[in-house]
């Protein structure tokens, strides 16, 4: 009940205030994601994903790059902890908004998971605790992707065309919020990003939020439908546009199951 009361305050706080977000519209947003990202399970929650050169923690497997580390995506988990020193809320005395990743490589940070080192079992104790304020941020991630999306769009019509179809997947026609979704966006968000970094692309061709939107099919009836159409699209063109050497289409099966899920 916890969880769901700060999820449902941040919701209602973030988006217009005469919209409302029940306790039971909240609580089946926040386990869906979570569900998604580590199948609800304690172990998945400090992991490191087969294929990747960095860390994914908490909630919504937010990524956490080691020190030094350059990568094409956005590191979130710093965004994270930024989000949780405004609110004041008490973390590990290492760690902070700054702070890297406490282990240089995978095997390192396998190793300390297993062992379960001082500074693995804090980092763990922490997300397990602050998993609402997790559930915030990602609240509040989606709140902003809107304006920083329509910041990046010149023409008017074109900016036009994006705010109403995040409008269509967010609201239903009577204007209240439908829960399937505030899901898909929120999730989608958290998952692959506002698409709005121009590293986060594959041959100039991007696949996050705005790429989504920009591609559903207007003739779509069902929007969720139409939102998790066009994110398979931008996600098998991200497979085709992707360096051969990361092997990106082992991820597709997984990606497409999970994209299902926005409206079946």
């Amino acid at each position: 009940m916890k969880a769901v009361l700060f999820i449902f305050l941040s919701v209602t706080v973030l988006f217009p205030s005469n919209i409302e977000l029940t306790q039971k519209q909240a609580n089946y947003v926040a386990k869906k994601v979570w569900q998604n990202e580590g199948a609800g399970q304690d172990k998945y929650l400090v992991w490191w994903n087969k294929g990747e050169d960095f860390a994914s923690v908490g909630i919504g497997h937010f990524i956490w790059f080691p020190k030094g580390h350059k990568e094409r995506f956005r590191e979130v988990f710093p965004m994270v902890v930024a989000y949780m020193e405004k609110k004041h809320i008490q973390m590990p005395s290492w760690l902070n908004s700054k702070t890297a990743l406490p282990w240089a490589s995978k095997a390192e940070f396998f190793k300390a998971k297993n062992t379960k080192t001082k500074t693995y079992r804090e980092l763990f104790i922490f997300l397990k605790r602050t998993m609402p304020y997790q559930a915030e941020f990602m609240a509040d991630r989606l709140a902003k992707a809107l304006p920083q999306m329509l910041n990046t769009i010149n023409d008017l019509g074109h900016k036009a065309l994006v705010k109403k179809r995040f409008d269509e997947v967010l609201y239903n026609k009577n204007g209240r919020i439908n829960e399937r979704g505030l899901y898909a966006l929120l999730d989608y968000t958290n998952f692959k990003g506002e698409g709005t970094l121009k590293s986060e692309r594959y041959k100039g061709q991007g696949w996050g939020l705005l790429q989504v939107l920009e591609h559903m099919d207007p003739k779509e009836a069902n929007k969720q439908k139409a939102f998790a159409l066009s994110a398979k699209a931008m996600l098998s063109r991200r497979i085709k546009n992707s360096p051969k050497a990361r092997g990106e289409e082992r991820w597709r099966k997984g990606w497409n199951i999970r994209l299902d899920t926005y409206w079946k």
